[in-house]
């Protein structure tokens, strides 16, 4: 997947010049001035006749997600209560995203955010150096000199200095609202407790969740999961972020350098490595393989592979195209490494950007890919609904239909819309019930993808035995039925992947940070986590609002501290709202908001 160009030259033109704009339409305003010319710009804006502020709010439909559709139906509803014409669309979670991440077509959007391990993750997501790339790359278009030196002073510190730092970072892009969070949900997840245990200790979002199941007994066989999302038979690509959003099972398939096991990075498909500290450049980080690991078709990894792939993932084309086309789902982590350099057949040294050591391990979590069989995967294409021209590659949309990686199960076989089967790798490393991290070992010979039609066809499969677990989140409906039922238990884990209401910041007037506010204050979001989320949710005014690194200024206790909603429990007060954007210069005209 490439930048975002539009789909004619010309709109192309004219999407690059309004990003590249966004900090010179400040000089080009002061170079009016300068002209003597503000007076005669000002008569014709004045007549101009005022039009109407219009919004465009994109969502998946509810069989997709129920919640975002929701959610984006009540910012809908308010946004027409204080005189916005407005609207929801729905589309597909592909469509979604393409929208979103790709073409950068919409006003508002609301989504779940993917989960993350940092929050170095707020770099690439708000960073004005990514507002040309795709991806979760700074979709919003959002540029703030002091958010960018924000983020990169987080990378370089530590401790309670970084805490600060993070907590500094938080307080500006609450009060810019680039993106409005709503609430972190639980997931939550049905299970059969009679074949296994350990089903709550890693979560079912990640790979670990299914390596540390203990058999109850002798391992069965077969590990059987079912999911209502049927992309995982379709494409098994780790790196096409259009078709994964966590990568749970491509992340039993694809090893990587180091996995949190849940106390920090450790070495994983690496044996080791040794950090040195080069005082004001970055740190370098010398890693060795294991000893005899090897890809699923029995060839040996190797450092040339691992050097490949960082190489790789910086830039897709190999220097085919002008300027990089990078791996869109990995670029925070990726954009850590300043160089890669292979020393033997099993060592390769790391230089990093300025950060600290325990930020920069994170680049060690990206799957490692055999070099064979992505190396010619570097030419341009084009993809049907994706406005990019020649500046996507054929990696980023290849759906792999033959997957070789290194990781715990290997490929056997699937059925496009209906079923995926993998095999336990024997020559894994986890599999040696002497090696370090062996209470990973898969305790089953083969795991089953099933897809269902829908979540109550999922736990159907879970009541009828065709099925151990529901790999995809079932909703908070279901949650009481399954608890009631024999046989069944569930699992449940508040999550960081976060529901949120983005703006697009290079649209009028959604470039304002008043009006951003604004609405942001339409939503309420305590009511919509008992309405939309069943009280299976926690609301927030911070994307870090689950975690240690949380700011204390923007904790949840009475409401949102910042962009507190206007009304009492769910209810808008209309005539409030208004005038607050009376307050942030925009009038109404007959009752309908225009623009200024």
């Amino acid at each position: 997947m490439g930048p975002r160009n539009s789909r004619s030259a010309a709109e192309s033109r004219g999407l690059d010049w309004r990003r590249r704009s966004v900090l010179a339409g400040i000089a080009g305003t002061a170079s009016v001035a300068s002209a003597g010319c503000v007076q005669q710009v000002r008569s014709i804006a004045n007549r101009t006749p005022s039009e109407q502020v219009s919004l465009d709010v994109k969502t998946v439909p509810a069989d997709e997600d129920p919640r975002a559709v929701k959610i984006a139906r009540v910012v809908t509803n308010h946004l027409k209560a204080v005189g916005v014409d407005a609207q929801v669309t729905l589309m597909d979670e592909q469509e979604l995203l393409r929208d979103v991440l790709i073409n950068n077509e919409f006003d508002l959007y609301v989504a779940r955010h993917p989960s993350y391990d940092d929050p170095d993750f707020l770099l690439s997501l708000l960073h004005s150096r990514f507002v040309e790339e795709p991806g979760w790359q700074n979709p919003f278009g959002f540029t703030d000199l002091g958010v960018d030196e924000s983020l990169e002073a987080q990378r370089r510190t530590r401790g309670a200095e970084r805490s600060e730092q993070l907590a500094e970072l938080q307080r500006i892009v609450a009060r810019q609202q680039p993106f409005s969070v709503v609430a972190f949900p639980d997931d939550l997840w049905a299970v059969r407790p009679d074949g296994y245990a350990g089903w709550e200790e890693f979560g079912l979002g990640r790979p670990l969740g299914y390596l540390a199941l203990d058999a109850d007994g002798d391992p069965p066989e077969r590990l059987e999961t079912v999911v209502t999302d049927d992309r995982v038979t379709a494409n098994l690509n780790p790196i096409a972020s259009e078709f994964r959003s966590r990568g749970t099972f491509t992340g039993l398939l694809y090893d990587s350098l180091g996995r949190d096991v849940g106390d920090g990075v450790e070495p994983w498909l690496a044996a080791d490595w040794e950090w040195r500290d080069e005082g004001d450049d970055g740190p370098t980080a010398t890693v060795r393989l294991r000893e005899g690991a090897r890809w699923h078709d029995g060839r040996r990894v190797t450092a040339s592979d691992v050097a490949f792939t960082y190489e790789f993932l910086t830039d897709t084309s190999l220097g085919r195209e002008e300027s990089p086309i990078p791996a869109p789902r990995f670029r925070g982590r990726i954009s850590l490494v300043e160089r890669v350099r292979q020393l033997d057949d099993r060592t390769v040294e790391f230089d990093f950007v300025a950060s600290d050591p325990a930020v920069s391990v994170r680049a060690f979590t990206v799957p490692v890919l055999p070099k064979r069989e992505w190396k010619d995967k570097s030419s341009s294409t084009d993809v049907a609904g994706i406005a990019v021209g020649d500046r996507t590659t054929k990696a980023l949309v290849w759906d792999n239909p033959d997957p070789i990686g290194s990781g715990p199960l290997r490929f056997e076989e699937k059925t496009v819309g209906e079923r995926l089967v993998c095999s336990r790798f024997e020559d894994h490393f986890l599999h040696d019930a002497d090696g370090d991290h062996s209470r990973f070992g898969a305790d089953f010979a083969e795991l089953v993808v099933q897809v269902a039609p829908s979540a109550d066809a999922a736990v159907n499969f879970l009541e009828t035995g065709r099925a151990d677990v529901t790999s995809s989140v079932i909703p908070p409906r279901l949650a009481p039925s399954v608890v009631r039922r024999e046989g069944l238990d569930l699992v449940a884990e508040t999550s960081r992947s976060f529901y949120h209401l983005g703006f697009n910041v290079q649209r009028s007037p959604l470039g304002n940070p008043r009006f951003r506010r604004n609405v942001a204050r339409l939503l309420d979001k305590e009511a919509l986590v008992a309405d939309v989320f069943d009280e299976y949710a926690v609301p927030a005014a911070t994307p870090l609002a689950v975690t240690e690194w949380s700011s204390p200024d923007l904790a949840w206790d009475d409401g949102d501290p910042v962009v507190p909603f206007f009304g009492e429990d769910g209810e808008l007060d209309a005539e409030q709202a208004r005038e607050a954007f009376r307050e942030a210069g925009y009038r109404y005209d007959d009752g309908d908001l225009v623009n200024r």
